[in-house]
């Protein structure tokens, strides 16, 4: 979505796009305890293959693992407004090195956010990347 859409949205919808970009920005820093602070206390937060996690810095731990570094290209954000809660998708691609050193970029993501009194209490994430980790090692079964 474009600047020009946020402003035509109502203020609860384009606060809830606010929200998410700005913890995906302090996600990418990366500065897990800033992007917690865009988060509930007890929020859901379930990545890749199903791998579940308490607060973001397991999640940068984990990205610390399978990348050297790694960034998002967010592309859109698409926001679907609803009676308690506005569900957030950010779509775009990610880029970075793997741990061997090789660079990657055009990895596709869609992350998934649901976003409920100012807070993000439910976050879903899929890429791409387990796919290219496995063409990377010859297994395209």
């Amino acid at each position: 979505m474009t600047a020009e859409a946020l402003t035509e949205m109502p203020a609860e919808t384009r606060d809830a796009a606010e929200i998410v970009r700005q913890f995906l920005e302090a996600s990418m820093a990366p500065d897990p305890e800033r992007a917690a602070t865009f988060m509930a206390g007890d929020v859901e937060i379930t990545f890749t293959g199903g791998r579940l996690f308490e607060h973001p810095r397991d999640a940068t731990a984990f990205n610390a693992n399978r990348y050297t570094w790694v960034k998002k290209r967010m592309d859109r954000f698409d926001v679907a407004p609803g009676d308690e809660e506005t569900v957030v998708y950010s779509v775009g691609t990610l880029y970075g090195q793997w741990p061997d050193g090789t660079p990657f970029e055009g990895n596709r993501y869609i992350d998934r956010f649901v976003v409920r009194d100012g807070k993000i209490v439910k976050m879903d994430v899929w890429n791409d990347s387990a796919e290219r980790i496995l063409t990377m090692r010859g297994i395209d079964a």
